[in-house]
């Protein structure tokens, strides 16, 4: 036998043993490398189901306390309900038992009233005896002239004369202190001679029943237009002296107005809601853009004047001063 034949025959065995122990250490390693891998995936598999359960169950406690918060809210809702309906009933209640106090005394003090009189009531206030007031013409009277319908416009001198606006803006004038003033006009005319006083009416609508004024008691009137400087200059020939100007509008009439003042005589105006009063002695409220308004005034001044100085004159009706009277209607 050979030495190579000896060497391989010594040598197959190692290298036998060699492989073989090659083998079982990647054997083993490959067991240990799965082994591993199954520990570590087991873990992991742990792990996800630990936090799969912990979503579900943080889900669950969620769900849990959204419904209890639902529930509470429901709850509380009910019960502010139901006491906003007991302090609804309450307040119902009381106040039906203060209506009832209410209409008791009102009832009390009805029985109280009932015995005195309309025109006894500031006597029993205040220990001052009131004669019960009597218009110089009624009421509906003065309603159908519009004597009491101003203009949209209220200036400050004509304020004190009003009582309201209406729902259309118009001013309207305090009637009864109308009667008031119209009794004081016929009193201040009254202190002047027919003969020393002029009327000017610029304004159409009162044409009429300023001719029939002037007419009845003899005074000079100027209607259409008044001739300027007639009272102030000497050198015309129809220039005259005169005690009184009576005017229609304070406006309309200013030429008048302005004479009177140079020469300082006395003027007096019929002044509606609109007009300034600057200049003139003494103001008769009213409406003086109306005919009706107009007829009326010049009506009541005739009427008061004739009375007042006790002229034997017939004084003429309300119908001469306003056509169509009888059939006219207060305003609404």
């Amino acid at each position: 036998m050979s030495s190579n034949q000896i060497n391989n025959k010594f040598k197959n065995p190692l290298k036998l043993a060699l492989e073989n122990c090659t083998y079982w250490l990647k054997q083993t390693q490959s067991n240990s490398c799965a082994r591993y891998i199954e520990i570590t995936m087991a873990k992991k598999k742990e792990t996800i189901v630990e936090k799969a359960e912990k979503i579900v169950e943080n889900l669950i406690v969620g769900a849990a306390e959204d419904v209890a918060g639902d529930t509470g809210k429901i709850i509380v809702e009910k019960k502010k309900k139901t006491r906003d309906e007991n302090d609804k009933e309450d307040k119902k209640i009381k106040i039906e038992a203060l209506k009832k106090k209410l209409k008791e005394k009102a009832k009390e003090l009805e029985g109280k009233v009932k015995g005195i009189e309309a025109g006894t009531l500031k006597e029993k206030v205040t220990g001052e005896k009131e004669e019960k007031k009597e218009m110089l013409v009624p009421i509906e009277d003065y309603l159908k002239s519009s004597i009491h319908l101003g203009t949209r416009v209220i200036t400050p001198d004509m304020r004190k004369y009003v009582y309201r606006r209406r729902a259309d803006g118009l001013a309207v004038f305090n009637t009864s202190l109308l009667d008031d003033k119209m009794r004081e006009a016929i009193d201040y005319l009254s202190g002047f001679d027919p003969q020393k006083m002029i009327v000017v009416c610029k304004r159409e609508a009162g044409w009429k029943a300023v001719k029939v004024f002037a007419d009845t008691l003899g005074v000079r009137s100027f209607t259409k237009k008044y001739p300027s400087g007639i009272l102030t200059n000497t050198q015309l020939e129809n220039f005259f002296e005169t005690e009184l100007v009576f005017i229609c509008d304070p406006w309309l009439d200013k030429n008048a107005l302005v004479d009177a003042n140079r020469i300082k005589i006395k003027v007096m105006s019929v002044g509606d809601t609109n007009n300034f009063t600057d200049g003139i002695n003494f103001v008769l409220p009213g409406n003086n853009k109306s005919w009706k308004s107009l007829g009326m005034i010049f009506y009541l001044l005739t009427k008061g004047y004739i009375e007042k100085r006790k002229l034997d004159i017939p004084v003429p009706p309300i119908q001469v001063f306003v056509d169509g009277w009888d059939t006219l209607q207060p305003p609404t």
